[in-house]
């Protein structure tokens, strides 16, 4: 995942206590999906796991993957930036690997779990979309785990800002630019996912076994997550 640059950064510094609080609700729903996680996955600490997506930051508030599978020494780690100063952090990891999640170098079935959260809406493009999760099914061996945010979800976390993502794109980006937020208004750095539109990309891959689980907030569903068991669909 991409950071954010210096203007996003300053934009927020406005308005401090509504970024601590959508902090606090992230925190607490990353180790709600690291739950659901370890339950719909059968995890153990002999698993090798590939995050891809991982966040190039210090901060508790995210790598939740990374802070709960300590005990694991087959922990991948794959970002379009360098994560070497991750190490110190997070000794477990076997290997931080920087490169494009959309195709990679590993050969087919190298990880018993691929997990990914919140990246897929970065990666650009719908078809980059397609690419992305097409990647992750050819590296699982038995699981792909992916969370990204409800589109239809009245507050976009990125932006902190409501409703206006449900503009038609080009109106949505042009109110981003206006408001000084021009990272979040490329397609190559935000790209929001509905429940519908990840069931499409599914039937284009022609995966007709899953899971789509919805996390709620304040009774709407915020986060959706994706499971593939992989046998279920060899």
């Amino acid at each position: 995942m991409t950071n954010l640059n210096e203007e996003e950064k300053t934009f927020w510094k406005k308005v401090p206590l509504i970024d601590g609080i959508l902090k606090k609700i992230l925190k607490y729903n990353r180790e709600k999906v690291h739950k659901i996680f370890i339950e719909q996955t059968n995890y153990n600490s002999n698993n090798s796991i590939l995050d891809i997506g991982t966040a190039a930051s210090l901060d508790d508030n995210h790598n939740i993957i990374l802070q709960k599978t300590r005990d694991n020494k087959n922990v991948f780690c794959l970002s379009d930036h360098d994560l070497f100063f991750l190490k110190k952090k997070h000794p477990h990891v076997k290997q931080f690997i920087k490169g494009d999640g959309k195709k990679t170098d590993f050969k087919k079935d190298s990880f018993d779990i691929v997990f990914t959260s919140a990246t897929i809406e970065h990666v650009g493009s719908y078809n980059n979309q397609i690419n992305f999760l097409r990647e992750c099914l050819r590296l699982s061996k038995n699981y792909v785990f992916i969370t990204t945010p409800n589109k239809y979800y009245p507050l976009d976390f990125h932006t902190k800002i409501p409703l206006i993502h449900w503009l038609p794109k080009k109106i949505h980006r042009k109110i981003l630019k206006l408001l000084g937020l021009n990272f979040y208004s490329l397609e190559k750095n935000l790209n929001l996912l509905s429940k519908n539109d990840i069931q499409n990309i599914l039937k284009i891959l022609k995966i007709d076994n899953y899971k789509i689980l919805k996390m709620n907030f304040l009774l709407l569903c915020s986060n959706l997550i994706l499971i593939i068991k992989k046998n279920d669909i060899n």
